[in-house]
């Protein structure tokens, strides 16, 4: 099993990030969040502290472009296997960077690939 975190995620019930979170833990990943916020998404802590997080195998995003800039060295160093960009978070330039670093990009909905049974 893949260790999921949702980076940007929100604690509002109406955004993308806090849906994913709960569809993640409905089909049974381990789910970490991070988001500017700290609370809690169901069972899930959204952190405020990347440093407290365990080795991540995906990281599915929530972030715009602009808002990713400040954030490409933490993802690297995290060493995810993929990257997910969720729709609006399309990023040229940071697909660039992770696959330099051998980190796999994906440009999907994580809705839809749990949906569909392709996550």
């Amino acid at each position: 099993m893949k260790t999921t975190l949702v980076f940007g995620a929100s604690l509002k019930s109406d955004r993308y990030s806090n849906l994913a979170i709960k569809r993640l833990r409905d089909n049974e990943q381990v789910t970490y969040a991070f988001g500017i916020k700290a609370g809690s998404v169901g069972d899930v802590q959204v952190t405020t502290n990347l440093s407290e997080l365990p080795n991540i195998d995906v990281v599915t995003l929530y972030l715009n472009p602009e808002r990713q800039k400040q954030y490409y060295e933490t993802i690297l160093e995290l060493q995810p296997e993929k990257v997910i960009f969720n729709p609006g978070t399309e990023n040229p330039e940071f697909y660039q960077l992770l696959q330099q670093k051998g980190i796999a990009v994906e440009v999907a909905c994580t809705l839809v690939l749990l949906s569909t049974g392709q996550y």
